[in-house]
């Protein structure tokens, strides 16, 4: 099973989800290892990072809703500031 689910959402979609009432993160330009111990939903609002795995690597950025899957160990490589909503499951 991916550890890693992207999708493109629609602007209905973002609205019945209620995507916007969660809350913000933001990180500036960095790298640094990260483990998942719940799945978390984010939605980009702003930025440009990929995520290493050993499954290989994935860009992300702005309009990407992703699912980091329980368990996922990651390293965030982001070279544009982040802002996103999240939500952990």
């Amino acid at each position: 099973m991916a550890k890693i689910i992207s999708e493109k959402l629609n602007l209905t979609e973002v609205v019945k989800r209620g995507i916007k009432n969660w809350p913000l993160w933001e990180k500036e330009p960095s790298h640094y290892e990260w483990i998942y111990d719940c799945d978390e939903e984010c939605y980009i609002i702003e930025g440009d990072f990929n995520i290493e795995t050993d499954e290989g690597t994935f860009h992300f950025m702005t309009g990407d809703f992703i699912t980091f899957k329980d368990g996922l160990h990651c390293v965030w490589d982001i070279r544009r500031d982040v802002v996103m909503h999240y939500n952990f499951k």
